[in-house]
């Protein structure tokens, strides 16, 4: 499975990106699709998986950051609304078999994109 993110870039706090994540390859393999993020020194920490049954989302998204996946497509998105300051990051792009899987085993990842949130 490889899986391509885009869509990051700089953006004013209060703005809005949206990450898009394409996977190709043996799709048949994902189940779950999501992103993770992360800063220098700090490890990658949940933004938001999306699987057949629902969403699941990091504590701090508190309703600014909404996942949706087009399965016809093969692509995850992420629209990330309000954004602050904080969210600046690497943004992951990642896949698995399902979310237990994705906890216990190495899952799919793709190169990370760059949010920069900055006035």
């Amino acid at each position: 499975v490889q899986l391509q993110a885009s869509g990051g870039g700089l953006v004013q706090p209060g703005g809005s990106l949206r990450l898009s994540c394409a996977a190709s390859g043996s799709v048949f393999r994902i189940n779950v699709m999501g992103w993770y993020r992360q800063v220098p020194e700090k490890s990658r920490e949940l933004v938001a998986l999306i699987t057949d049954a629902g969403t699941r989302y990091g504590d701090f998204v508190k309703g600014r950051f909404t996942i949706s996946r087009d399965k016809a497509k093969n692509t995850a998105y992420l629209q990330m609304n309000s954004l602050k300051p904080e969210d600046a990051a690497v943004y992951y792009c990642v896949a698995a078999l399902s979310i237990p899987v994705l906890q216990t085993t190495p899952p799919y990842w793709g190169q990370g994109t760059l949010v920069t949130v900055s006035s």
